[in-house]
């Protein structure tokens, strides 16, 4: 007789059931790896760390993907949308980076996926780059990271976030990819100007509320039917009405950035949907031209929505994620002559 597996600690009744199945065939492995995951991200065990502690002392959710066999050829440091996370769609777009050699490295912002925070609550996007700043300045730091390009690639509201820590730390990266950026955010999506300044009176009194009418996002990002039924397996990333300080934050924010663009200066990649609703492909346009980069490039899809990497055909979506790798591949051996 097989010894019986002796009790964990933190293992009730019902998950020391799964503990003892036969393992043999693979579902029961899975069901088992699954019911224990919060557990063994709790395992204080340095390997097994996803968390850190950032300066505010909030417990901030991060990852990051290599390539197996060889340092990277550069790094890549991801900024989320605002319906997103870096633990769903981002892990096959990581894990594609990185089999082509990159280092790619994402956080979940304070209040959005798993990291600390009160869920979709943006109190001030400055403070919010100031963390994504924080995070990816002790990434390039790191030793064996060191003298790598470092690119940002930031999707929608990670876009605001990407071009925001750029404009605070203007020689700190080496380029960015901005996919359909939120640069401004479409007029389908924006309340009507009445709503929106009672909107503004109420938010100094109630900032939390989630009082701010919005269409689906998944509705207006994704164009495949079938992969807009996948949002729903991401069953952490915010789905609710945006909290009244969250939308006028990313409303100042996008209308700060418009105003900014001539400031932009690094290497550029923008991709956008010509038929985006979510957030207006003109702003891109305008950002391609205003833009002081003398290194630019503007794709835009025909026809395509605005999750370009994942809500889109199998077709568009290796469309796109081939442009990203030319662009990539052509700056980091710029940068690196090899």
């Amino acid at each position: 007789m097989a010894p019986k597996k002796r009790q964990l600690p933190g293992v009730d009744e019902k998950l020391q059931k799964l503990l003892d199945a036969n393992m043999d065939e693979a579902p029961a492995r899975r069901r088992a790896r699954e019911a224990f995951k919060e557990i063994q991200l709790g395992i204080d065990h340095i390997l097994f760390k996803s968390y850190e502690v950032n300066s505010r002392g909030l417990k901030i959710f991060c990852k990051s993907w290599l390539p197996a066999t060889s340092r990277p050829k550069a790094i890549v440091c991801y900024c989320h949308g605002y319906g997103d996370t870096c633990t769903f769609f981002f892990e096959g777009i990581a894990r594609k980076l990185a089999s082509n050699g990159y280092g790619v490295f994402a956080m979940d912002y304070p209040g959005f996926g798993l990291s600390e925070g009160l869920h979709g609550h943006i109190p001030s996007f400055d403070r919010l780059v100031d963390d994504v700043i924080e995070h990816y300045s002790k990434v390039k730091e790191q030793p064996e990271l060191r003298g790598l390009p470092t690119f940002l690639f930031g999707q929608s509201l990670g876009g605001a976030v990407a071009l925001k820590a750029h404009l605070k730390q203007p020689s700190a990266w080496n380029g960015a990819i901005l996919v359909a950026p939120m640069c401004k955010i479409s007029e389908d999506m924006v309340p009507p100007w009445i709503l929106t300044q009672i909107l503004i009176g109420v938010a100094k009194f109630l900032p939390k509320k989630k009082l701010v009418p919005q269409k689906n996002l998944a509705e207006a990002a994704f164009k495949d039917l079938k992969k807009r039924e996948m949002t729903a397996y991401n069953v952490i990333s915010y789905k609710d009405k945006p909290r009244l300080q969250t939308a006028l934050e990313m409303l100042r924010t996008t209308e700060e950035i418009e105003r900014r663009l001539e400031e932009v200066s690094l290497p550029l990649l923008i991709l956008h949907g010509e038929a985006d609703i979510v957030t207006d492909p003109s702003v891109s346009k305008a950002l391609y031209e205003k833009a002081s980069s003398s290194d630019k490039k503007l794709i835009l899809y025909m026809d395509a929505w605005h999750s370009l990497l994942e809500g889109e055909s199998d077709a568009m979506i290796n469309r796109v994620f081939s442009d990203i790798l030319s662009w990539l591949s052509e700056h980091s051996e710029k940068l690196t002559g090899s």
